[in-house]
């Protein structure tokens, strides 16, 4: 018997003063569920240089399916049949078998037989297969199959036995994620939640899938912006050290904080809007901010560390994590040479005064414009930057592939941009994605805003989410820390709210609903994960061990299976760039495991063995539900 305390897992740490039944190590991992590589529509996948995702898995027997179908290729071939259509997928129809495999149907016209005697075939070579407890042949040629109880325990125990809850690592890419995209000089706002949220879910799923992961928050912090800023702060404060003859700017001189700047920034921007010379003091601050001006770079820089240290404040909120910090201002030395180098080799042409890169394809459906790189009047853009940022990326990271989690509504910009970059020669061997995704709305549907009509911050959004759940543990008296559980749960909520509806897709910021115990809701997942860490805790306190795995009861059955199934859908979500697959997955395996509590008495079980059994699946669920949640970026506390 295995003792419950020898499992190597591992709840996240919080400042609960509880008893820790149970420790669960967050890791990462995953395994495919085969089911779907759609692609995002702004991927851009040129013919040279064409990979599936899904190709970089390891060829692996390591979960229940990958073994399942290893068993089907060498029936088909025992058949003289080709194995390519040797799957299987979770059953239509649970009562006729956990698994059904399709493949007689596409070889049916191929080798001209009907389905259902190529299907009779496969079938009697799997009966003699001790794997399964039955195989039978449906419809017109649907195999459908039903695991031993022996094949299921092994598979469970198997998967319990690993550090990461059975997920099978890829072959290794160096892979860079462009997310948060905070600008310089104003607060994170409800614009920036899902690319942080989507973003480090993504760096956390792929890093678990054995990829090294690179995150860059890329700021803005360059361009005309700062020049608006630098001249309004001339105009308030003419005596700053920055903008003496000597220029300087000792540490603490600047009567400046965050507060300051992002109310300085829009009335900035709106005198400028207001006034064609207050504009064109904006401009000559920018060209000499840009030309290396001694005393402009001094405040840029201190304007950069202020807005740093805020936004990390929200990073930290959110469990949030960047390798590199890096910005527009980064690469604003390549662009010259770039801009050189695209003329010389004909890549950018003149249009009208203006550089441009002509991208349209022969295979468009509909008209493509060409990338502006340069205005007439030599202006650089967002699109220059961007360019030049892959070709900074290219040299500095060598990755594999960029993922960009951003507005939706930048789709058209990253595709030019994608395609900019290949045929300049800037991202040969690189995939580039686009992983766009939706608005948060309000309840009327439109983007969130205050009750003023602002832009929401996103301290405040946090703020409401954790008030609400302040409020639904107010009840819980039983809670030492109180505060640190409704943080705890305030994110959870506004995490899996946004990760369980595709990125494409908006949603609705309801912090009521998201704090509910009941429903669709990360607290919901959360609690069944405590739950059965409290099953387990007081196990240890009766002296109770897990033991050998048995499948009899159909709840257990559909648990093993259910769990079996994460590492599929872990490499699902890593091909698709879609984290809502594992928020899709947590919470249906939460409910499975309340079905199988209800029917399965774990601690009062007749049998010793039978008890031991039982609690070895709740350990396997509590690692599979944490892991998953971890993925998804969410804690899980001890206790709720």
């Amino acid at each position: 018997m295995r003792d419950i305390r020898s499992q190597n897992t591992g709840l996240a740490k919080v400042s609960i003063h509880l008893p820790r039944p149970v420790g669960f190590r967050p890791q990462a991992g995953s395994y495919m569920e085969r089911a779907r590589t759609a692609e995002s529509p702004s991927r851009y996948h040129p013919r040279s240089n064409s990979r599936e995702i899904n190709a970089m898995s390891h060829h692996s027997d390591a979960t229940l399916a990958s073994r399942v179908d290893r068993l089907l290729e060498a029936a088909f071939r025992a058949c003289g049949l080709p194995a390519d259509t040797a799957r299987s997928v979770p059953a239509s129809r649970p009562e006729l078998g956990d698994l059904q495999c399709n493949g007689a149907m596409p070889l049916a016209k191929t080798l001209g037989r009907p389905p259902r005697d190529i299907a009779s075939d496969v079938a009697a070579k799997l009966r003699d297969d001790a794997a399964f407890e039955s195989v039978d042949i449906a419809g017109p040629g649907f195999i459908n199959l039903r695991l031993s109880t022996t094949f299921l325990a092994t598979s469970a125990e198997d998967q319990l036995a690993t550090d990461d809850a059975g997920i099978v690592r890829q072959n290794a890419q160096r892979v860079l994620i462009d997310f948060g995209g905070p600008n310089v000089a104003k607060p994170l706002h409800v614009g920036h939640l899902r690319s942080l949220v989507i973003g480090e879910s993504l760096r956390r799923i792929l890093g678990a899938l054995g990829h090294h992961t690179i995150g860059d928050v890329h700021l803005g912090d360059w361009g005309l912006q700062m020049g608006m800023l630098i001249a309004e702060i001339r105009r308030r404060w003419p005596d700053l050290p920055c903008f003496l003859p000597e220029p300087a700017l000792p540490e603490g001189s600047l009567p400046l904080g965050m507060d300051d700047l992002q109310k300085l920034y829009p009335e900035a921007a709106a005198a400028c809007k207001a006034d064609p010379a207050r504009m064109e003091e904006a401009r000559e601050a920018t060209a000499a901010l840009q030309a290396g001006h001694v005393g402009y770079m001094l405040l840029w820089r201190a304007i950069r560390t202020i807005s740093l240290d805020a936004q990390r404040r929200d990073f930290d909120s959110l469990d949030v994590h960047f390798d590199v910090l890096l910005g527009e201002s980064d690469v604003q030395s390549l662009i010259p040479g770039m801009l050189d180098d695209l003329r010389r080799r004909h890549i950018a042409v003149e249009s009208e005064g203006a550089l441009v890169i002509e991208v349209a394809e022969a295979s468009d459906g509909k008209p493509m414009p060409p990338l502006l790189v340069a205005k007439s009047d030599g202006a650089a853009l967002y699109a220059t930057t961007d360019l030049a940022t892959i070709l900074d990326r290219a040299k500095r990271d060598k990755p594999d592939r960029i993922v960009y989690v951003v507005d939706q509504r930048q789709a058209l910009h990253f595709e030019q941009v994608f395609r900019a970059a290949h045929r300049a020669g800037y991202a040969d061997g690189i995939e580039l994605f686009h992983a766009g995704f939706g608005t948060v709305n309000g309840p009327d549907g439109k983007p969130y805003k205050t009750r003023q009509g602002g832009v929401a911050q996103l301290g405040d959004l946090l703020s409401d989410a954790i008030d609400k759940a302040r409020e639904r543990l107010a009840e819980n008296t039983e809670v030492d820390d109180r505060e640190a559980l409704a943080r705890l749960v305030g994110m959870a909520a506004i995490k899996f709210a946004d990760l369980s509806s595709y990125r494409t897709s908006g949603y609705i910021f309801d912090p009521e609903r998201m704090v509910s115990f009941e429903g669709r809701t990360g607290p919901y997942v959360q609690y069944a994960c405590v739950r059965i860490c409290s099953i387990l805790g007081r196990a240890i306190e009766r002296g109770a061990a897990t033991g050998a795995i048995v499948v009899d009861a159909p709840a257990e059955r559909a648990l093993v299976l259910d769990c079996a199934r994460f590492p599929d859908v872990v490499t699902s979500a890593a091909a698709n760039l879609a984290p809502n697959e594992i928020a899709d997955y947590v919470f249906g395996l939460a409910q499975t495991f309340s079905r199988f509590y209800n029917e399965c008495p774990v601690l009062a079980a007749d049998a010793e063995a039978t008890r031991a059994s039982r609690l070895a699946l709740c350990a396997l669920t509590r690692q599979v539900l944490a892991k998953g949640l971890w993925l998804l970026g969410i804690a899980v506390p001890e206790r709720m």
